[in-house]
């Protein structure tokens, strides 16, 4: 068995004894602030190598070492590795019931993704599924006509879970590896989608809304806020003398702060929409925040704005396109790419890329820069030269 420190700077592994790591982190300074992670490393039965987290203190570490001692000495193997005895089903209903996971826009999916990998590998042990059984698994749901992206979707959902149950000390490293390990079906940027709203249509879409959804697309469409971070949106992140909606890290996808402008339009909505006394949140439906899926609403609103929905219609709007909507509007206004991809978090230039859509005004406005530059070009070259001040003085 061995302690280890994790740098806190760039989490490498290392001796405890260490004072200086090699990225230059001074460890010393770093351990007296707590914070430096200690974690144990020792070998189960089988000669399978265990790592666990034990906290910011040396102390606690120490005790976690010599309680794994005894238990490996004592052959109390279910003590020290719980996933040896615990189910998928029973890891699931754990995860399900934590508040933090109740609270998320998309609890309804997240259950159903679980749920349907409980039917096939619900029963199992969960160290004793492989990536075999996963990749079978990919394999059924692709023959029941599941479109690939869903599919992805169920694995990425399970492996979320195994990440919290890791955290929570529930499962070990090699779980979690054995989900790492499975590739995904749809092939990177083969599902990016090119749909936008126009101008005309979200005003059409406006007015065959239910009230209480109305609110909801004109945040999407003048913040390009994901569906989640609107449902979840309370008062005390909208500041509306700064004009501005202020996301915490805990409040968005990638757990980056973000700011958001509130344009004039959607600032005249906000001020219009009552606040309630008994709870926080922007919007709210029958005096509750809206928790389940909105589809049907906004799929009777398309229907009787002639605005055809669903993924896999052709030309069909889904409300995530509203996304690519706000990103496709900011660069044609002109923000820098940098400011867009602060406003809306995505991380990097790919993913940026994914949400903003070259339309037909982008291209003929293309055109119309080439015809002028040629225009330029065949001025320049093939006008008659003009001459200079001094070759009309010698003619």
């Amino acid at each position: 068995m061995a302690i280890l420190a994790e740098c806190p700077v760039c989490h490498k592994k290392q001796s405890r004894k260490n004072k200086k790591c090699k990225c230059g982190e001074d460890l010393d300074k770093a351990k007296r602030s707590t914070r430096v992670r200690y974690w144990i490393f020792y070998r189960l039965p089988g000669d399978k190598q265990k790592s666990e987290a034990v906290g910011y203190s040396l102390e606690e570490a120490k005790d976690a070492e010599g309680k794994r001692r005894s238990q490996k000495r004592e052959n109390r193997i279910f003590d020290i590795v719980p996933e040896a005895k615990m189910t998928f089903v029973e890891l699931t209903n754990w995860y399900l019931h934590l508040e933090s996971v109740k609270n998320i826009g998309s609890y309804d999916r997240i259950k159903g993704a679980l749920g349907q990998f409980n039917a096939v590998l619900g029963d199992r042990i969960i160290n004793s599924i492989t990536k075999e059984d996963l990749k079978t698994y990919q394999i059924k749901r692709k023959k029941n006509g599941k479109a690939l992206a869903t599919i992805d979707m169920e694995i990425s959902i399970a492996r979320t879970m195994l990440y919290a149950a890791f955290d929570d000390k529930k499962i070990g490293g090699h779980v979690l590896e054995t989900f790492r390990q499975v590739k995904k079906l749809l092939k990177p940027s083969a599902n990016a989608r090119d749909r936008i709203l126009n101008p005309d249509e979200y005003q059409k879409l406006m007015a065959f809304l239910p009230v209480h959804m109305k609110p909801v697309l004109a945040i999407a469409f003048y913040t390009g806020m994901r569906k989640g971070e609107i449902l979840l949106l309370t008062w005390d992140k909208v500041d509306l003398k700064k004009r501005l909606i202020i996301l915490e890290a805990d409040d968005t996808k990638d757990k980056e702060p973000r700011k958001i402008p509130i344009l004039s339009e959607l600032y005249k909505m906000l001020n219009e929409i009552p606040k309630a006394i008994h709870d926080k949140h922007v919007i709210l439906y029958n005096g509750k925040p809206i928790k389940r899926d909105f589809r049907a609403s906004l799929t009777r609103a398309c229907e009787l704005a002639g605005i055809p929905y669903g993924r896999f219609i052709k030309g069909g709007f889904i409300f995530h396109d509203i996304r690519h909507t706000y990103n496709t509007n900011m660069r044609k206004a002109g923000a820098d790419q940098s400011v867009i991809m602060a406003i809306t978090g995505h991380s990097t230039y790919e993913m940026f890329e994914r949400y903003n859509t070259v339309d037909e005004d982008d291209i003929l406005n293309a055109a119309d820069k080439m015809e002028r530059f040629l225009k330029n070009v065949y001025q320049n070259v093939y006008q008659e030269p003009q001459k200079t001040a001094s070759e009309k003085k010698e003619d």
